[in-house]
């Protein structure tokens, strides 16, 4: 038993860091594992935002299309929703919808009767 406790009395330091180390350890594997899952978060709220932006631009075309005009409102609405997409890295078809929005009248088109 005197063995032991001599053991124990020469050697605690070592025995308290190996244990500070293992607590670090496990606390880094924690950080790392809410990181993880953080940017998966992340990454799936950067999609959905985009789909979002995507679908309101090409509504909006839609929109506007059928009225045959696009009031000043209009378009500063949607070029402010282009750029938060273009941003966000899409670049597709939204493109060339805001591109036509952009060129249709801002005011409807008076027809002949």
């Amino acid at each position: 038993m005197e063995q032991i406790i001599e053991h124990v009395m020469a050697n605690w330091v070592n025995w308290l860091f190996a244990a500070l180390y293992g607590f670090l350890m496990l606390g880094y594997r924690q950080i790392v594992k809410r990181q993880k899952e953080e940017a998966s978060k992340s990454e799936a709220l950067h999609d959905g935002i985009q789909a979002l932006l995507r679908d309101r631009i090409i509504q909006a075309y839609n929109h506007y299309q059928d009225k045959a005009y696009c009031p000043i409102y209009g378009k500063e609405n949607v070029k402010r929703m282009y750029d938060a997409y273009h941003a966000l890295g899409g670049n597709d078809v939204a493109t060339e919808l805001k591109d036509k929005l952009m060129k249709m009248p801002e005011e409807p088109v008076e027809r002949e009767v």
